[in-house]
């Protein structure tokens, strides 16, 4: 069984930081592409940010230059620094990675998602 436990979001007023950690555990064998989504009331799932697993990183045009995603293979973890927070960056933040497992093969595995409020 493989989990990914996300840990890092809150309130925060416009112009700060937060940075997201999504740990993955379980019976991994190799972890790929890993990603951040976001998913706002009303609006469809959007991809924020993704890594590659040889470090190629890709950004939403509403994020390039604000927020910063990397990754530490020796502890199965991805993170999201996030800087110049904006009201419109509000949402629920999911992580995503496409993980062999020992069970189960390559598959898409999500967090839970971790609130992120961007109000003064």
């Amino acid at each position: 069984q493989v989990q990914l436990v996300e840990s890092g979001g809150g309130l925060v007023q416009p112009g700060g930081s937060l940075r997201l950690s999504c740990a993955a555990s379980g019976s991994i064998v190799s972890i790929y592409a890993m990603g951040w989504y976001r998913q706002a009331p009303g609006k469809q799932r959007e991809l924020v940010a993704g890594i590659t697993s040889g470090g190629i990183t890709n950004y939403a045009d509403s994020v390039k230059g604000r927020f910063s995603i990397s990754r530490d293979n020796a502890k199965n973890t991805v993170y999201l620094q996030m800087n110049s927070l904006k009201p419109e960056d509000t949402a629920v933040y999911l992580c995503n990675a496409n993980i062999r497992a020992v069970v189960g093969g390559r598959t898409n595995y999500w967090g839970q998602g971790t609130q992120v409020t961007v109000s003064s």
